[in-house]
């Protein structure tokens, strides 16, 4: 396909930024970015999204809304009210309307004659396989919501999900939206102490598990941490946990406790295939979902259903260009986070899709393991995240060169910024040069894509997400509220309500409004920061702690990391703000260098090199004052199992504090090998 030939951004003359509204120093020369790939003319001819979609949801927002809720989801009782704003900041959405989340993604497909099409192709890690058919999920849902009720769970109960990458966790989180009980999902990696906070503010009646899971090759255990979490404990109230419904996925030993413990297989199994849906106000509880609080009490996020399943299913649509009857799409992400409830459960099957499902991880049991299911299956959507992207980087392209991606027509990517280096290295090698990318920003409380390219319309900028989506209404401003001009910075904050927002902290409102709507009174501050470039395009510079002030200067972790990767020494780079008597903060960088560079780190002359040429190359990229104090060569970086870095953990060892809790990681010793290291000299500060 034809495409613009890429130019090289020009450098202008840095400005310092002093205030919270100011460009961060040398944006302007690192995120000036002049390289632009537009879409084919054929891919635009067909796209989902044209261009007068914006005009369209700018003329009438609330009417194209209500237009997205009637096109895309199936109502028992329609809606005539949009939007109530008059309990802001809680917003009420197609309000008046009735409906069933998991009608939505499986019934109606059986009903209009789809019950043959692939919902869920499922690749286990050690290679065993599923294919579940929109016609048996149906079977297996109403199976899993009658079981659900035989073990006394009504609407409005809460139930914890705590299960592995398999299909069972797509079927349990339908079966409780069909019965009306708001699902809490807790990724599998979570400790038996943060498993138990999340039960007890959620209130729990049931959790489901099961024995493990597969991981790297081996079998890890789940229901252990699941006894822990339920089991009595001095000082602590009794969690409110009736039953646990247990998949036996591994076979490994676990633990019985008769009155409690019930094997899915035997309740699902022996209870009736048809079931009737439970029909619920628009503005019922779909599920709580737990994130990180600043204060460290984890955070209940309460989504709703009738606005959520709206934006899901518009975004998933227009986003990734979905063709239901010929893509297969794979999201590779956890359900354990919200891109696993939007992007797994619900847009894709509210939408009809394909879609691919697997337990893994992307270098078990080689490092090609991704391109090989993309090839077995001809998956055409792809949306993973900058991290993944960054490691099959690291690994080479030699690697995806062995498989056939031709199937590959658009390309995601979710989760924190990607740098300009791994979005080309994404679209070049992965996606052939063809292959749109769509750079997605939103969060866990936007419940659903904020900001994005349209495939179709977008010509698309490497490393930036760009526009809102039709519809939404966001903006950069500064410390008063004011939009930043053109090649300012400052804070993304969104001023309109919209169908898929949060609707509160789960049993603390007042929590919710402190949090997202006190910082500028009546607008929602997400918490990230981020820049206008010269054409009002929008990039993410990650959270507002994210971004250090150096000597009066505002410099984002984002800004540098790009500029190191971009450096061809370095594979993967995070960069934290440590706090120095001189300067205020200091930056700190980790680099794992590219495989053919490993070696030169090993001897303290070659350490030292490395340093200095890293150094001098950022001070090159974005000016001396984004230089880091210190770089150290590690072999990983403290990672989530879901694949977040830990930058917290990092800031503990730059500091040298205690290193915070590391249980969340998926390898511990990671933060031992990092300590060792950052104890050594470094023979290039100044």
């Amino acid at each position: 396909m034809p495409q613009n030939e890429p130019t090289t951004a020009t450098t202008g003359e840095r400005t310092g930024g002093t205030g919270p509204g100011d460009a961060p120093a040398g944006l302007e020369n690192l995120l000036h970015e002049t390289r632009a790939f537009p879409p084919s003319s054929g891919f635009a001819a067909h796209a989902n999204a044209q261009p007068g979609l914006y005009d369209q949801a700018r003329e009438d927002r609330l009417g194209f809304w209500a237009q997205q809720a009637t096109d895309l989801v199936s109502w028992r009782t329609p809606f005539t009210e949009v939007l109530d704003w008059s309990q802001a900041p809680v917003a009420r959405w197609f309000g008046d309307g009735r409906l069933n989340a998991a009608y939505n993604a499986v019934d109606r497909h059986v009903e209009a004659g789809h019950g043959d099409r692939v919902a869920i192709h499922f690749e286990g890690e050690p290679g065993d396989t599923r294919t579940v058919t929109y016609a048996e999920l149906q079977r297996e849902v109403s199976r899993a919501a009658n079981a659900l009720s035989a073990l006394g769970v009504e609407t409005g109960d809460r139930v914890v999900v705590y299960l592995p990458m398999i299909v069972e966790a797509v079927v349990a989180m339908l079966a409780c939206a069909r019965i009306g009980a708001p699902h809490s999902v807790v990724f599998g990696g979570f400790s038996a102490d943060a498993l138990r906070s999340r039960i007890a503010d959620a209130g729990a009646k049931l959790v489901i598990t099961a024995d493990g899971g597969y991981r790297r090759g081996a079998a890890s255990a789940l229901k252990p941490a699941v006894d822990a979490a339920i089991a009595p404990k001095e000082g602590a109230k009794p969690t409110t946990v009736e039953h646990v419904l247990v998949v036996r996925r591994t076979g490994q030993d676990v633990a019985w406790t008769d009155h409690t413990d019930v094997w899915w297989h035997e309740a699902v199994e022996a209870a009736d295939v048809q079931h009737t849906p439970v029909w619920v106000d628009a503005e019922h509880p779909l599920f709580i979902l737990y994130t990180s609080g600043t204060t460290g009490k984890p955070k209940g996020i309460l989504h709703t259903t009738g606005g959520y399943l709206t934006q899901a299913a518009y975004t998933h649509r227009n986003v990734f260009d979905l063709k239901p009857e010929d893509d297969v799409y794979w999201c590779t992400a956890d359900i354990g986070w919200v891109t696993g409830h939007t992007y797994v459960t619900y847009g894709p099957l509210v939408n009809g899709a394909t879609q691919v499902i697997y337990e893994g991880t992307p270098d078990t049991p080689h490092q090609g393991r991704w391109w090989e299911i993309v090839e077995k299956y001809g998956v055409s959507i792809l949306y993973t995240a900058p991290t993944a992207i960054r490691a099959c980087m690291k690994w080479g392209s030699e690697i995806p060169d062995r498989f056939d991606l031709s199937s590959l027509r658009v390309l995601g990517s979710v989760g924190e910024p990607i740098n300009p280096e791994a979005w080309m290295w994404y679209r070049r090698v992965i996606g052939g040069d063809t292959a749109p990318i769509v750079d997605t920003w939103w969060q866990t409380e936007t419940g659903a894509i904020m900001i994005s390219p349209l495939p179709g319309v977008t010509a698309a900028k490497p490393g930036s997400a760009q526009v809102p989506l039709p519809g939404i209404v966001a903006d950069v401003v500064d410390d008063d509220a004011h939009p930043v001009p053109d090649g300012g910075g400052g804070y993304l904050v969104l001023s309109e309500p919209w169908p898929s927002m949060l609707r509160g902290i789960w049993g603390d409102l007042e929590r919710f409004k402190d949090t997202y709507w006190s910082r500028f009174p009546g607008i929602y501050f997400a918490g990230d920061g981020a820049k206008k470039d010269d054409d009002g395009d929008i990039w993410l510079l990650g959270r507002v702690d994210d971004v250090m002030n150096i000597s009066g200067h505002r410099l984002s972790t984002t800004e540098i990391e790009s500029a190191l990767v971009s450096n061809e020494l370095v594979a993967e780079a995070a960069v934290v703000g440590a706090a120095d008597d001189m300067t205020g903060q200091a930056v700190v960088a980790f680099v794992i260098l590219r495989g053919e560079h490993a070696s030169e780190a090993e001897t303290d002359e070659g350490s030292a090199a490395i340093e200095k040429t890293l150094r001098d190359h950022v001070a090159q990229q974005i000016g001396p004052i984004a230089k880091p104090k210190k770089i150290l060569v590690v072999p990983e970086l403290p990672k989530t199992r879901s694949g977040k870095i830990m930058r917290r953990l990092l800031r503990d060892v730059a500091e040298n504090r205690a290193v915070g809790d590391a249980t969340t990681l998926a390898d511990s010793s990671v933060m031992d090998l990092i300590q060792t290291g950052l104890a050594k000299p470094s023979s290039s500060e100044d």
